[in-house]
């Protein structure tokens, strides 16, 4: 779930920026980062600290709140499309590959992160 608001989060923080027509390196300036961490918030590929979406409420002139608008709708979506999920993580299978993915240094589980997530997507659209 915590990808979802990740997600949600950027998505918000992107349009905001955009309505307000700024660069993310503009947006990143006004923070005190880099354009680079602009770019991974609103991916959802960086989580944003509590005191970090402060920090871009006050640039964005929103309240935090902002941020979070339309999450739970989209929380409930996810919800009822994963209704199973506790099953899966219960699985002796889930657990073992978890076990094994924090085994790895941290550029191979970054690698075979990538790779999960390339083969996730050749199902999806292929």
């Amino acid at each position: 779930m915590g990808n979802e608001i990740d997600v949600h989060l950027g998505k918000r923080l992107r349009r905001r920026r955009r309505l307000l027509g700024l660069t993310q390196q503009q947006l990143a300036g006004a923070c005190g980062v880099r354009f680079q961490q602009i770019q991974k918030y609103e991916c959802g590929a960086n989580r944003i600290s509590a005191a970090r979406l402060w920090q871009l409420s006050e640039a964005l002139e929103v309240p935090v709140a902002y941020f979070y608008d339309g999450l739970s709708a989209a929380a409930q979506e996810r919800a009822a499309e994963c209704e199973s999920g506790g099953e899966v993580l219960a699985s002796k299978e889930t657990m073992d590959l978890i076990r094994a993915y924090y085994q790895l240094g941290e550029r191979p589980r970054r690698r075979l992160l990538d790779l999960a997530k390339s083969l996730n997507g050749d199902v999806e659209h292929g």
